[in-house]
C-alpha cells in the first residue's frame, strides 16, 4: 500500500501516523519493526518524525489462521417467547470480550436473545464466569430486558449459589458487606484492597461441614465481577479449586467449586413466581466425595 504524507502531518511520528491505515497502533509498530515499512524509499524507526510530502509504502502481516471454534454447549432448563434460563457448563464463556470472540453462549443462541445496549452481549441479564456453572437468566427482546435489569437492581431476583470454600467460617450464616474493585497490585483481579470500590454484599449459611472444607450455600444482592470468589477469600476461605483466588487442584478439581444452583424471580409478564434449580455437575459430586474422604474410584 501507498500513502501520501500530507504537509499537515509534519512532525508527526511514523507509528502514530500508520495507525489509522492499519488499524491500531500495534499492528504499525509491527510491521515498522518487521521492515515491511518505508518512507522514500528508505526504512525508518517507529519515532520517526515525518516532514510531510513523503511517501509511505507498506505491506501487512499476513492474518494467521485460527482455528474454528466449536458452538458453546449449553442446556436449556426453562425457555417460553420473553425470557430464557439456561445452565452453564463449566468453561463456556457467556459473551464475547477480550481473548474469547468466538465460541460464547450468546452467539450459540444468536436470534433468540436480544435486549440491552451491548451488542456483545445481547439479552445477558446477569453474568457467569467462564468456569462457573449453572443457571442464567437472559432475555429474549428489549422489554423484557429492561424489566428484568429493574427486577435485578430491585433485588428482586434471588440468585443463589452453592460453594465448597477452604477451612470452616466462624459462624454458621454471615454477611460479607465490603467494596470491590480492580486490586491495587494484581489487575487481572478483584478485591476488597482497591482504589475504585463498589458496593458489594454476599450472603451465605454452612450446608455441610467437613474435615478441611465446608459447603456453602451463597446468595447474592449485588453482581459485581467475581464477587463470591473475592468476598469469600477476603474473608480467608476461598473457594476451593479456584486458580485465581485459592489453590487449583483441590480435590481433583480443574476449576473453582461454584455453581449456580437456583434462580427465582417473578415472571415480567404474567407476575408468576418462576423457580427454577440445577443440579451440581458430575465434576463437583466428585470433589464432594473426596472432601468427605468417600472414595470416588470404582477400582476393585
Amino acid at each position: 500500500m501507498i500513502i501520501e504524507v500530507p504537509a499537515e502531518a509534519a512532525g508527526e511520528r511514523l507509528d502514530v501516523f500508520l495507525a489509522e491505515a492499519t488499524g491500531s497502533r500495534s499492528k504499525a509498530v509491527k510491521l515498522i519493526e518487521a521492515g515491511r515499512v518505508h518512507v522514500d524509499g528508505k526504512p525508518r524507526q517507529k519515532r520517526y518524525a515525518l516532514l510531510g510530502g513523503e511517501t509511505i509504502e507498506f505491506t501487512t502481516l499476513a492474518e494467521p489462521e485460527r482455528e474454528p471454534v466449536p458452538p458453546a454447549q449449553f442446556e436449556i432448563a426453562y425457555e417460553d417467547d420473553r425470557l430464557i434460563v439456561v445452565n452453564k457448563p463449566a468453561g463456556v464463556v457467556v459473551h464475547p470480550g477480550v481473548g474469547n470472540r468466538d465460541g460464547t453462549l450468546v452467539q450459540a443462541l444468536a436470534g433468540r436473545v436480544a435486549g440491552g445496549n451491548d451488542p456483545d452481549r445481547p439479552g445477558v441479564v446477569h453474568r457467569l464466569d467462564r468456569d462457573t456453572s449453572g443457571l442464567l437468566l437472559l432475555a429474549r427482546d428489549e422489554q423484557t430486558m429492561f424489566a428484568l435489569q429493574e427486577a435485578l437492581r430491585r433485588r428482586d431476583i434471588t440468585r443463589e449459589y452453592v460453594a465448597l470454600v477452604e477451612g470452616r467460617p466462624p459462624a454458621k450464616r454471615g454477611t460479607i458487606d465490603a467494596p470491590l474493585g480492580r486490586d491495587r497490585r494484581v489487575r487481572t483481579k478483584i478485591s476488597t484492597d482497591t482504589d475504585d470500590p463498589h458496593e458489594a454484599i454476599t450472603h451465605f449459611e454452612m450446608e455441610r461441614t467437613f474435615d478441611n472444607d465446608t459447603l456453602l450455600r451463597v446468595t447474592l444482592e449485588t453482581g459485581r465481577t467475581h464477587q463470591i470468589r473475592a468476598h469469600l477469600l477476603a474473608i480467608g476461605h476461598p473457594v476451593a479449586g479456584d486458580p485465581e483466588y485459592g489453590h487449583a487442584g483441590r480435590h481433583g478439581l480443574s476449576r473453582q467449586f461454584l455453581h449456580a444452583q437456583r434462580l427465582a424471580f417473578n415472571h415480567p409478564e404474567t407476575g408468576a413466581p418462576m423457580e427454577l434449580r440445577a443440579p451440581l455437575p458430575e465434576d463437583l459430586v466428585r470433589a464432594l466425595r473426596q472432601a468427605s474422604g468417600e472414595r470416588t474410584d470404582t477400582s476393585v
